[in-house]
This record gives structure tokens, sequence and C-alpha cells, in this order.
């Protein structure tokens, strides 16, 4: 409106120049791509780029993790777009609150960045059934991600729905918006080869269909070696530097650096350290990448029941730059932004040529770009033990172990990827002085007499009856059992054996729990064997076949079965073993208290709840519900679930998803050396404990007071043991690295003939540095939280730091 305005106070002839000047910008408007980069309105670019996946966070959070991707050095943000999400049934669409993608753009425009769409419309993403939506399962004659006609039929629906979004909304660059890039399909190179020719023919169709739409922007493929032109094929993975594409005028680009891994019910908890990952970074520059993205910037929570895999946690911090809760992950987040720092003082030289390398010695690698009046190197010692002395131009240069330093003007060392120049962040969930007043419900198990009940001579499979509308399927039977049955006698009570295919199971005879089983992720089949105690008559047999999210990756993973699909048999009877598959079968979709929305205030009022001495504790099937009051301040808040087994959770109606700290994390965990080849086993964390204890609750999802927490559990858990906690920064540390402090050095740095290193610790806002616990000039040990003064120290090293922090918060030493 202002605009406007401006533009009619105008003189006449200012005005119709104002218009020319604006229709010349919109004319020339472009992204093309050559060997060397992308080309934004005839400019070649070096881009750095982060995944931030709006449905992994609430909108109130977005233009904060916006905001740190910017001041982390980013210049795109990159998300997938979540078919699921968008369309849960055919035909009909959402695009609100967490769902919101116009949105997010435009925020993410307004922030001044760019945007990478990965419309996909497969994902993977360790997201529930891979992003695809399970009505899509069911369309007749369908087959996933081949050379199939409803399939292409569904996802070229969806594809041009999406973009018709974004041109509607001018948010591709060549309209004057910042979509840069859009991707089609997803990792597809490995299907196709398993499949062959239809996988070829389905290439073929989707990279014609995505370019067929005229966006203006290029669009890409990643993990495709063959995408047709003019789709650029990219690379994902931990390392990408020997990656090419497949034609020498496409741009060497990097979709995914994966910034740590998933974290998964059973397993550790994997971390990254920030030195391999900068490392990666210059090494894939350095080799003539010119596009990089961190997979994930900020990772999220799986809200609700949106994780897949299965057994994917509802926590998928990722170990990100940004955490799960929106702050920053130092000293990640601090490192890569003096990287990207580094790597754009380089960006004339590195955009103009292609590198001369030469070779100074074993493990070591000099990358020149000299270009006129441009110069840029990158000294790299890739030996995972020894640190190496490099002479480049005359001038000596130390490098650590796997690292790279990098030479803006081909003199000056301003970074190297091993030495961690940003401050390092110790979190601690801190339990807010909140008692919950617990009230508690006991759900019955489903008996095969209710007359909602669908009925069979056999077992079917789990998701074909329940759509994925909820994680429970009751499976119910009876069993007759004759006074003559020696077991009566002898004690021996005959042996029940139930074999699914996944992914939890609780067994229930004649109302009682007799035993619960569970898969994971490497094997998500079960089977469950166990004597139970059945008495003369009828007995009840009651199975709970419980789903831990859909399968996302995969070949044809459409056609892979959950539940209860037998065999299900009876060993120790008179007549021997008995068969019970083939007998009749009741079945009921979901819970009691989903049915009656527990979850919510109003459908709370359907049942009667006990507290006090007669709250149920340790039992199965359980619900909770209490009450509280949000704590004053910012910081992000959790819930400990500790003390309970397995179940889901919801704040005012709302799903915070599926909780198991029962679940206790196995593996190898031990010390963490950030030299050599990372994997997803490696600095790993949580072996003995659960993999997930903490589960995040939005702040814009609370109320003052009031706020409405239920629990649902599955095995038995105390309730009384969950509590509110908040995320914060406990303390800061920094490294200040200037080689080998000895006597020399000092008295050089003394008489000011170096440049004196400097750390700058500072504390998020509202938090004041309130002691220094250790300081240490010399040869300190350990890492932050945990340093010990070495073999050389300086005691009066605590005295500058102490000094400073009387005067400034935050402060340089």
């Amino acid at each position: 409106m202002r605009s406007r305005v401006l533009m009619e106070n105008l003189p006449k002839a200012s005005f119709y120049t104002l218009l020319l000047l604006l229709w010349v910008c919109a004319v020339t408007a472009s992204v093309t791509y050559d060997h060397k980069a992308i080309v934004v309105n005839g400019q070649r670019r070096i881009l750095i780029s982060g995944s931030i996946h709006y449905p992994r966070s609430t909108p109130q959070m977005w233009p904060d993790l916006i905001q740190k991707a910017k001041d982390g050095g980013l210049d795109v943000i990159q998300t997938y777009v979540f078919w699921n999400g968008h369309e849960p049934s055919p035909g009909k669409y959402y695009f609100e609150d967490r769902y919101d993608l116009v949105k997010f753009i435009k925020l993410v425009q307004q922030a001044g960045l760019n945007v990478h769409l990965r419309i996909g419309p497969y994902v993977c993403a360790e997201w529930n059934f891979g992003g695809f939506p399970v009505w899509l399962k069911y369309v007749p004659g369908i087959a996933f991600r081949t050379d199939n006609e409803p399939f292409k039929a569904a996802m070229q629906k969806f594809t041009e729905k999406i973009v018709s979004m974004m041109k509607a909304e001018k948010l591709f660059q060549t309209q004057g918006g910042p979509i840069i890039m859009s991707q089609i399909e997803n990792e597809y190179g490995p299907v196709e080869w398993e499949i062959g020719a239809p996988g070829k023919a389905y290439t073929q169709w989707a990279a014609q269909m995505a370019v067929g739409l005229d966006t203006g922007v290029p669009w890409i493929m990643c993990k495709q070696e063959d995408a047709p032109d003019p789709v650029i094929d990219t690379c994902n993975g931990f390392y990408c530097e020997n990656f090419t594409p497949n034609k020498k005028y496409k741009p060497k680009m990097w979709t995914e650096n994966w910034t740590g891994w998933y974290t998964e019910f059973g397993g550790a908890v994997p971390r990254r350290p920030a030195e391999d990952l900068a490392f990666s970074v210059a090494r894939f520059v350095q080799n003539g990448g010119s596009f990089v993205n961190y997979y994930m910037y900020h990772g999220g929570t799986n809200f609700e029941r949106t994780s897949g895999g299965p057994f994917i946690a509802t926590s998928y911090d990722y170990d990100a730059p940004i955490d799960e809760y929106g702050l920053l992950n130092e000293p990640k987040w601090g490192h890569l932004r003096d990287l990207h720092k580094a790597i754009k003082l380089c960006e004339p030289a590195l955009v103009s040529v292609d590198p001369t390398l030469s070779w100074p010695g074993n493990n070591l690698e000099i990358h020149e770009f000299k270009a006129s009046g441009a110069c840029a190197a990158f000294l790299a010692n890739y030996d995972t033990a020894s640190s190496a002395t490099v002479t480049f131009r005359n001038v000596k240069y130390d490098l650590p172990p796997w690292s790279i330093s990098i030479l803006p003007d081909c003199k000056t060392a301003v970074f190297n990827t091993a030495r961690l120049g940003a401050q390092s962040s110790l979190m601690k969930m801190t339990a807010v002085n909140t008692a919950f007043d617990w009230q508690s419900y006991n759900e019955e198990p489903a008996s095969s007499n209710e007359d909602d009940s669908l009925t069979a001579y056999a077992l079917w499979e789990q998701i074909n009856i329940t759509r994925d509308s909820t994680d429970y399927l009751w499976y119910m039977t009876d069993v007759n059992i004759d006074a003559n049955e020696g077991f009566i006698k002898n004690g021996q009570f005959p042996v029940l054996t139930v074999m699914s295919a996944g992914h939890a199971l609780n067994v229930f005879i004649n109302g009682q729990l007799s035993g619960s089983v569970y898969g994971g992720l490497d094997f998500p089949k079960l089977t469950f064997s166990d004597s139970v105690k059945l008495r003369v008559g009828n007995n009840k047999i009651s199975l709970l076949s419980i789903a831990v999210g859909l399968p996302n990756v995969g070949l044809h993973f459409e056609t892979w079965n959950a539940g209860v699909l037998g065999p299900v048999t009876l060993k120790g009877l008179n007549e021997g073993t008995r068969d019970l598959a083939k007998q009749k079968w009741s079945y009921k979709i979901g819970l009691k208290g989903e049915a009656l929305n527990l979850n919510t205030v109003s459908g709370s009022t359907s049942v009667e709840w006990v507290q006090g001495s007669l709250l149920a504790k340790k039992q199965p099937l359980t619900w909770y519900k209490t009450t509280f009051s949000t704590p004053a301040g910012n910081d992000p808040l959790a819930l400990d679930m500790i003390s309970m087994g397995k179940g889901q959770v919801w704040i005012n109606g709302r799903s915070i998803g599926r909780h198991w700290p029962g679940y206790i994390a196995h593996g190898g965990c031990g010390d963490c050396y950030y030299a050599g080849t990372y994997t997803d086993k490696k600095c790993r964390t949580n072996c003995g404990e659960p993999s997930q204890r903490w589960y995040h609750i939005p702040r814009s999802w609370l109320n003052p007071s009031g706020n409405y927490l239920v629990v649902f559990e599955e095995w038995g858990g105390e309730p009384t043991g969950i509590s509110l906690v908040q995320r914060a920064t406990e303390s800061v540390c920094a490294d200040i690295y200037e080689g080998q402090p000895t006597l020399k050095n000092r008295q050089m740095l003394e008489s000011g003939k170096v440049n004196r290193p400097k750390a700058h610790l500072w504390c998020p806002p509202g938090k004041k540095i309130s002691q220094i616990k250790f300081a240490s000039y010399g040869l300190p040990q350990g890492t932050c939280g945990n340093f010990k003064e070495g073999s050389c120290h300086a005691h009066k090293s605590y005295d500058a730091p102490q000094k400073v922090s009387r005067l400034l918060d935050p402060f340089t030493i």
C-alpha cells in the first residue's frame, strides 16, 4: 500500500521510468546453471543451504529458525513438500498451521533467503510412509515409484497442485519470489537399478513431466546418475567430494550433507563432530562443489504420528546446527558460520576458475584457485592422526589431522576445519517446580463379544483395516478348554505362539496382560511365545497389535505388511497343537479412549477418572490426565517421561508424538575422535539409557494456565515420575588455539608482534555469566564441561576472564 502511495505522488515521467525499470528487472530475472555453479540473474553463486522442514516445527518457531539460519551464513532454505500432510484424503487439501507451505516460503523470502523446494513428492525423510498418503496404497492397480499409470497420474496431479500454488503466489524466482530450484522424485537411482527398465522409463517420465511445468528454475534429481537433461543430478551422503555430475556442463551439487543421523527407538543417539562436518564441506568446495545443503539444519520434532521407519523416534534432532527446540547447537552452529564466512571470501575465485592441484607430501593436498584479481587456496591434511606443516608460496602453515585451512587471499589462513573457534554450550534439562495432580482411567481390553467388532475366519493385515487412522488394532478370538485337558491337572499351561509382521504386540488372556513383545528398525517382525493361563470353558484371547510408523523407504514398500498374520498356535493340548489362525477372529479398530476423545477436555467427561490412592500405577492400557500452568520465561519446554513405558502424549488436544522411554538404547558408545571417516555408528551416546527421554512441548501450544495434559500408557508406568522441564544453556566454553605455548610464543604475544587470538563467550537473552568454572592457558585436557589442567598451565589463567566478566556480558577474552 505504501509503495502505491509513493508512486502516485511521483511526476508522470518518473512514474513511467520506474515502471520501465521494474519491467526490465522482471524480464532479466533468471536462474540457470553452468559447469561451475547455479547462475542467479547472470551471477554464479556459491550457495550454502540448510534443510528446515516446516511440519517439524510450529509457525511461531519459523521466523526465529530462519533468522538463525541466515545468521549462520545460509543463502538457501531447503524443504520437502509433505504429500500426506497436504492431501490426507483424495482431493481434500490442507495447507494450514504447520502445513502452511506458502507462509513458510514467504517468511524465508522476507528474511532475504532463497528456497530449494523438494516437491518429490516421495520424501523418505524418516517420515510416515515416505510422505505418501495411505489412501494412495489402495488406488486400484497402483505400484509406487515405477512406470505405473495410476501412480504417475496421482503423482503428477499433486506435483501440478504444488507448482500452481507457487505460481499463483509468485514464489518462483523468475516471478520475483525466493524459489531458485525444485526437486522431482528423491534418491530414486538405487530403486531404478533394482527394477530395471520400468524404473528407467519412470525416471524419463518424471523428469519430462517436471520440466514441462515451466517453473522457470532448474530441477534436480538427487542420487540419480542418469538424470535426463536439463535436470541436474546431485549427491547425498556424509561426503561428496568425489561426486561428479553426469554432464560436464552441470554444476557439482550436494543436496544432503548429513549433519548427524536420525534416532531410532532402541538405538543410541548419533552425533557428528563439527570438525568433520566442516572438513567435508571444505573438501567438497575445494573439489569444485558450488552448492552444499545441510540435512538437517534444524531437524525438529515428529509430532503426532508422522515418524516413519518404522521405529523412528519422536525427536528428529539429527545433531543439527539448530537443535530440536530451536536453540543453537554449539559449537556446530558457530563453527559452520565461520566456515561459511571463509568460503564467501573465496567466492570470486571459486566461481571463476577450476583449481590447480599440488601434493606437497603424503596425505597433503593443495587446491589453488587463481583468477584475474582473485586468489584462494585450500590446504588439506588427510592424515587422521598426525599434524603436518605445509609450505605454500614460501609460507609455512600448520595443519591439524583431518583438516583443511582456507586462505581467501592465498596468503592468510582465516579458518581451519579442525580448530574450533566458536564457543561450546552445554545444555541442561531443569525440572520446573510444577507438581502434576494425576487422574487415571483404565481401558479394558477389547473382547470378541463386542457388537461393533468386525469378524472373519482369517487374520487380516493391519493397515488394510485401520488405513493408518490409529496405531492400534485388536485381534480377538475365543479358545474353549475341556475339563479333561491334561494341563489342568499337571499345571503345565499350553504355549501360545503368535507371529506378527510388526511392530509391537500386547497379549491379553481373559482381560489380563500375559506379555508384550516388539521389534526394531532392523527387524520389525516379532514373535510372542509363552505359556498362558487358560481355564476350563471359554477363554478370551485379545491381541493388541501396535504400529510404530509405516515404512518410509525400500523397494515397493507399499506392499509391506503390519499386524498379526500368523501362524497363531496353541501347543500343549491333548490334541497336540491347535491352529488358531483358521478359526473365527474379531477385529476392533483403535482404542476406546481414542473413540471417546479422551485426549480432549470435552471428551474426558465421558468416563470416570480416579485419583489419589486409587490412581493406577504400572498397569497397561491406562489413560492419565492432569492440568498445569505455563512456567514464565521463554526457555523451551519438554516432558521428562523417564518413568513411563510406551504410548502417546497430548497437550491441549495436540499430539506431541509417541513416547517410548522403555526402549533402552543398544549399540556401542564411547569416546568420540573427530578425525577419520564418519559413519552413523560413530560418536554415539545414550547407550543403556532410553533412546528418547524428553519430549518437546511447543510453547505456542500452551495457555497461561489450565493446560490439559493426557498420557496414554500401553505397558504400565509410574505417572508421578513425569515432570515438566526447561531446556537452557548451563555453561559455555571455548578453546583459543595459538600453537605450542612456548615461552617464546608468550613473549611475542605480550609484545604485540603476533595477533592475539580471541574467544567470544555469550549467553542466551536473559542469561548472564555468573561464574568462571575453568580457565587454563597452556595445555588443558578434556572437552567442554570436563576440562582439567594439563602438563603446562599458567596459574593466573583465571584473572583475565574473571575481571572481564564483572564488566561485560557477553565478553571477549
